[in-house]
């Protein structure tokens, strides 16, 4: 079994949402330090976190649960959009870096 064409599509839009809002979820790492050392990195696994738990909350609507095979073409997919999840979540901090130095100005 492999990932029905809807569901790739949710799952497609899913990581999207997040990478939009990916501020959000920079500030949410934020809250972890000190015990987390790379806000990024903590931001990246909340995210990819919330993403596989709205994949599996797909199979379980359908009264499903994901292949072993289904399995690894998520983690595919998450590979792919990878850089483009990190990417955000550092011009957001690059961002917020820029709006602190225009404030102090």
């Amino acid at each position: 079994m492999t990932i029905s064409k809807e569901n790739k599509e949710f799952i497609e839009n899913l990581i999207e949402y997040y990478i939009n809002e990916s501020q959000s979820y920079k500030q949410i790492a934020e809250n972890f330090l000190p015990e987390a050392e790379s806000i990024p990195d903590t931001a990246f696994g909340i995210i990819t976190g919330c993403v596989y738990s709205g994949f599996l909350q797909t199979y379980q609507n359908q009264q499903e649960s994901p292949s072993l095979e289904d399995m690894n073409e998520f983690n595919q997919i998450i590979k792919k959009k990878a850089a483009l999840i990190k990417k955000s979540i550092i011009n957001s901090t690059k961002s917020d870096l820029k709006t602190k130095k225009e404030n102090q100005n």
